[in-house]
């Protein structure tokens, strides 16, 4: 566990878990490239995010907001970079070779809202004070993490077709995820900068949203009843993390805030079990 959250594997491990679930939950069925292409970059782009955070403090000198993860990738920066070139020249060979135009279109939208993330967040000048406050940093990370594993199935979604859940209920539960992705870097901020914390009150009210969805969509919607049901389970379980924060250590809370996230694991292994 210690080691897949200092090499950045937590993050491609969830957005490809998140990626499936939202497919199972639409009835869409995803080429194996697809979660390929997911993790690859996903991991490539965490790389990058914690080295250039590692670069920006010790220029600055200020290693206030360094972590291990930082630290760790600082130190193995030659090896990393190489992983992390790697992956990005394989995602690139895979949206050039496999994705079809169209969807590259769409997805394009996406590939420049992660750059302008990465030139405000890690460039030297300062954005404005109340641009900052509305787009934090959690709030962008959980708005793009969430929508590079939404994407893909909603650009399947042919008009027309019967899918196993509207577009428009997929949306909603989206966007639930979103604010869980949210909640998980709001609260790791939270406990690694020992400010003052309402993540268990966030937590329990972003599970008593899931369910009250869920149990709305029961008769209607089981599939998409059965993802709210597990990101309302990784609510509570943050919520949790939240009174023990005191009694793991860093390394181990930030991990585990991260495996909490892997409830949707739950309904995949279920599908395979039941085909």
């Amino acid at each position: 566990l210690r080691l897949w959250h200092l090499t950045s594997l937590d993050a491609p491990t969830v957005a490809v878990t998140w990626s499936f679930a939202f497919a199972w939950a639409a009835g869409v069925h995803l080429p194996a490239w697809v979660p390929l292409l997911i993790a690859l970059a996903t991991w490539a782009v965490y790389i990058g995010d914690r080295l250039l955070d590692a670069r920006g403090a010790l220029r600055s000198g200020d290693l206030s907001d360094l972590r291990k993860r930082h630290f760790f990738h600082w130190r193995n920066r030659r090896v990393l970079i190489a992983f992390a070139a790697t992956a990005a020249s394989v995602a690139a060979a895979l949206i050039v070779q496999r994705m079809p135009v169209t969807m590259r279109e769409r997805d394009s939208a996406l590939v420049v809202a992660a750059l302008a993330y990465f030139s405000g967040v890690h460039s030297g000048s300062r954005s404005p004070a109340w641009l900052r406050n509305l787009l934090s940093k959690e709030f962008l990370v959980g708005f793009l993490f969430t929508a590079g594993c939404a994407l893909p199935t909603l650009s399947r979604m042919r008009p027309g077709a019967p899918p196993t859940a509207p577009p428009g209920l997929l949306l909603v539960t989206v966007i639930f995820f979103a604010s869980l992705a949210w909640l998980n870097c709001h609260a790791i901020q939270r406990w690694e900068s020992s400010g003052a914390s309402r993540v268990f009150s966030f937590a329990c009210v972003l599970a008593f949203v899931g369910i009250l969805l869920a149990s709305v969509l029961a008769l209607v919607q089981p599939h998409l009843t059965a993802m709210l049901v597990a990101g309302a389970a990784s609510a509570l379980l943050l919520a949790l993390l939240d009174r023990l924060r005191n009694r793991l250590t860093p390394l181990a809370l930030r991990a585990s805030a991260d495996l909490a996230l892997l409830t949707p694991l739950l309904l995949i292994s279920f599908a395979v079990h039941v085909r």
